[in-house]
């Protein structure tokens, strides 16, 4: 595993990448290792301080060609992507400075992923992302699913005004989004909704 990529403008998001190795026969990945959350914060990932981050969870999520999922948001979750195949828009939105009250407005930082890249997210950081082909995301989590950690915001916020790209090749008006998705909240609202 490496993380020689740039680094984030996000405090506590980190991205890399994974080595494949190719021959005639197929390829090998190696996708985890415990030491990919090594030097984090633990309050980066729900943990207590003086111990350890670890992901307990792992997932993978299937999307069409321009399906978006997101803006989600956990408080007590760490998310670990890492790309199987194609290539992902993704949207990262720090609302820590709404909720800490250090600044007006979120930090909002955009890139696009393609297979064997990583991206780890810490808690406060809302994400979501664009699928620019069929695509493969598998993701380790720090906490076992819990309903009432799953928030969100509108994708289109405009306070958060990602500019998400329009994905060539789609049909219809703009991207496939669950009915979830549809519905979720304004920035504006969810960070009143969490400050309560």
């Amino acid at each position: 595993m490496s993380a020689d990529e740039p680094a984030s403008l996000l405090r506590g998001v980190r991205f890399g990448s994974i080595d494949r190795h190719e021959d005639a026969r197929g390829s090998f990945r190696e996708l985890w290792r415990a030491d990919v959350f090594d030097g984090l914060d633990p309050a980066a990932g729900g943990a207590a301080p003086g111990t350890t981050v670890r992901a307990v969870q792992a997932n993978l999520s299937a999307s069409g060609l321009g399906v978006l999922r997101g803006l989600h948001l956990h408080q007590r979750q760490l998310d670990h992507w890492v790309v199987a195949a194609g290539r992902a828009f993704v949207a990262l939105v720090d609302i820590r400075p709404l909720l800490e009250g250090s600044g007006p407005h979120p930090l909002v930082e955009t890139r696009i992923l393609k297979a064997d890249e990583t991206v780890t997210i810490p808690i406060g950081v809302a994400h979501g992302f664009l699928a620019l082909e069929p695509l493969e995301l598998i993701y380790f989590v720090t906490e076992r699913y819990d309903a009432t950690d799953e928030l969100g915001f509108a994708w289109d916020d405009p306070d958060a005004a990602v500019p998400w790209p329009v994905v060539a090749g789609s049909t219809g008006t703009g991207p496939i989004l669950s009915p979830r998705d549809q519905a979720n909240p304004s920035l504006a609202h969810l960070v009143a909704t969490i400050r309560r």
